[in-house]
């Protein structure tokens, strides 16, 4: 404050101190940063476009395993494609021959009758000679027969066919132009909800869509809610209300989860592909096949799917993980439920990308395995129990089984469930089966003591065959013997103090993993390997809901393929249901089996370094086709006149070789799709050979595949 009680103004915007003269000036202030256009902390919100532009991409109806997004339909049969070279010299001889009729026309060799048409349509009063019409005139009909001319010889000499194979593809530039169809049939509009009255769902639909809220998975997951409200299991009332509430997060998996934490492969969840590779240009693959991707569906998964190579061929890279990665994702969008088993640490996916992780021998599981597949039947827990245990042991012919050990399973554990009201553990069942006289007398006098006489006659007839010549409880105590082991001791448990997972739960959209103890435990692996695809093929046929697609990944199927395990995927086809089993070589089946095994399942696939007799058991599977022969014979030219010879004579002189005449014979024969040597000899390293069937019998002949492109 001023003496005089006013405010002193130095300091103040409204009126500045001057500054002396000859001070520098200050910098004007820096204008203040613009206001955050979301919250701070989060990552800006995606851009709706990539997705649109992905769920209105063309997506056209084609044969079974090509890749639908964006692709091009080819004609069934390959054009005749001139040689380059012949092309390009008919093409240099017509234009010379063009030039030539030019010339002699013009130069009147040839006469002036071609100027007859251009004198009777042009009176004399219209082009007096020597005018500037007649020069005008003269030259439009001398343009005009150069132009006959050229098309003429440009028809003959095949000029359009040269600029599409050598010149267009230099000036055609790709331009991907995103095109919008009618509200009517454009998805990202939703039309089927709007149809049925579920406008305002929709619009939240179509609002998050532009927002980049929703993905793939998303849009998968909400199409299958939808068809669940037109199938009737849903009201269209609760699904309207989920989707205004929570938009593309509506109707989640109970994991919660959206995606997975990784993609290695490519997916189209709107055709529910996943792409493997690309058909080869070569001559042996169809057409219509040839440089299109190549992918699965689970409409072919339905089929089964059984892959042969050796290490290293690329099966668990190129194949086990991108399948088991698409049905996770299926398993996302409420279609599908999968169970992957193979060795720990084989490479099929992080933990993440499941929902129940089952590691038998490891301590740190947090999911154990139900022995008995969560049945209460002792007849059904017998059954599956038998073919894990001793079912490589069936006589391999197709009308094996394993009913004796089934029966000697169900005398024990029927007995057992009636006085415990559960299944016996490991051990306790390998005491039961090896005739321990201390467990037989306590369960004799609990069933005594219930008064269970049909159950007491069932262990009667047990105990009557124990030590008989022939009784098969002894190979059952032994085979128990190696799941019971220190390193299981904490698993299979059965007095409810676990987390047993069982493949009952097959009924609802999980992801399943099992990790098998190879290491030290090769034989107890393969019997948890047929346990696991026993109780998923008993799973299966029982379930309620079938529009679910369940499948099996067995990443390694050594000693798990039985006679009742080709039975049993036979049956899979009706249940909406697939395996996919690999294998390093068809050795690992028995001999009789081998043949109803390619038999039962619709997709088989030979990877490169496939031995000769492996090839050989496929290519009598894909079978024959009846394919054009050519054969050229050369017959040599006998000259009879002097002339004749002295011709001959120089030719030879010339060329070194005698005068001979080429004989052509073209005639159908029937051969061998792919030939034994071939399969062994003729893929390439990463390229497979793989043929195709979907569940409505659609197929797909063998076709060389590149696993790499």
């Amino acid at each position: 404050m001023n003496s005089d009680g006013t405010r002193d103004a130095r300091g103040t915007h409204a009126n500045p101190v001057p500054r002396p003269a000859g001070s520098p000036e200050m910098p004007a202030a820096p204008p203040p940063p613009p206001l955050p256009t979301g919250t701070p902390g989060l990552p800006p919100r995606p851009d709706g476009n990539a997705f649109l532009s992905w769920l209105r991409a063309p997506r056209p109806e084609a044969a079974p395993g090509v890749w639908r997004f964006k692709h091009t339909p080819r004609p069934d049969e390959e054009p005749e494609a001139v040689p380059g070279r012949q092309l390009l010299g008919g093409a240099l001889i017509a234009f010379l021959v063009g030039w030539l009729i030019w010339s002699l026309l013009w130069n009147g060799y040839l006469g002036g009758w071609w100027l007859v048409p251009l004198y009777a349509m042009v009176p004399d009063s219209w082009a007096p000679p020597g005018s500037y019409s007649s020069v005008v005139f003269s030259y439009a009909w001398y343009t005009i027969i150069a132009l006959v001319i050229m098309v003429g010889v440009g028809r003959l000499g095949r000029w359009g066919e040269v600029w599409r194979r050598y010149g267009a593809p230099r000036f055609r530039q790709p331009q991907e132009r995103q095109v919008v169809p009618p509200p009517q049939e454009d998805p990202a509009a939703w039309p089927q909800l709007r149809e049925a009255g579920a406008v305002e769902a929709a619009d939240r639909l179509v609002a998050e869509a532009r927002a980049g809220l929703m993905r793939d998975v998303d849009h998968a997951r909400i199409m299958r809610a939808w068809q669940g409200v037109r199938s009737g299991r849903h009201s269209l009332a609760t699904f309207t209300g989920a989707v205004v509430k929570d938009g593309a997060a509506a109707c989640l998996h109970p994991s919660g989860e959206r995606d997975l934490p990784g993609r290695l492969a490519q997916h189209d969840m709107v055709t529910g592909q996943v792409r493997l590779g690309a058909a080869v240009d070569d001559p042996r693959n169809p057409y219509a096949y040839r440089g299109t991707g190549l992918a699965l569906a689970p409409e072919l998964l339905a089929t089964s799917l059984l892959a042969v190579g050796p290490p290293g061929s690329g099966k668990t890279g190129g194949v086990v993980w991108p399948i088991a990665e698409s049905l996770c994702l299926h398993a996302l969008a409420g279609r599908a439920a999968v169970v992957v088993v193979g060795a720990a640490g084989a490479g099929l996916g992080p933990a993440d990308a499941y929902d129940v992780v089952v590691r038998i021998g490891n301590p740190e599981s947090v999911y154990d395995l139900d022995l008995y597949g969560g049945t209460t039947d002792p007849d059904e827990a017998a059954a599956v129990l038998a073919e894990a245990l001793v079912g490589d042991l069936a006589d391999p012919h197709p009308g094996g089984d394993s009913r004796r050990s089934t029966t000697v399973l169900a005398q024990l554990l029927g007995p057992f469930r009636a006085v415990h009201g559960r299944f016996p553990s490991v051990p306790q069942l390998r005491r039961l089966l090896d005739g321990a006289p201390g467990p037989l007398g306590e369960l004799r006098k609990a069933l005594q003591d219930a008064g269970q006489d049909s159950l007491l006659r069932e262990l009667d007839a047990r105990e009557r065959q124990l030590g008989h010549p022939g009784d098969v409880g002894s190979v059952l105590a032994d085979r128990v013997a190696l799941i019971d082991r220190p390193a299981f001791a904490g698993f299979f448990d059965t007095s409810g103090q676990s987390r047993p997972f069982s493949l009952r739960a097959l009924d609802h959209p999980v992801r399943v993993r099992i990790d098998l103890p190879e290491r030290g435990h090769a034989d107890a692996s393969r019997i948890l390997a047929r346990l696991v695809l026993a109780q998923f093929t008993a799973s299966v046929a029982v379930r309620e809901d079938r529009s679910l697609f369940a499948c099996l990944v067995l990443d390694d199927a050594t000693g798990v393929v039985t006679p009742e395990a080709v039975r049993g995927i036979q049956r899979l086809r009706s249940a909406n249901a697939g395996t996919v089993l690999t294998l390093r070589t068809l050795d690992d089946v028995p001999r009789p089996l081998r043949g109803p095994l390619l038999g039962a399942t619709g997709c088989r696939m030979a990877l490169s370094g496939l031995t000769p007799w492996d090839g050989q058991d496929f290519a009598e599977v894909w079978g024959k086709e009846w394919t054009e022969a050519r054969d050229v014979t050369d017959r040599q030219i006998i000259a009879d006149s002097p002339a004749g010879k002295a011709w001959h004579a120089l030719r030879r002189v010339i060329t070194g070789h005698a005068p001979t005449a080429r004989a052509v014979t073209v005639r159908q024969v029937e051969r061998e799709r792919w030939s034994a040597s071939e399969l062994a000899h003729g893929v390439p390293p990463g390229h497979a050979v793989l043929s195709l069937t979907n569940v409505r019998g659609e197929h797909a002949p063998p076709l060389l595949v590149d696993l790499r492109s």
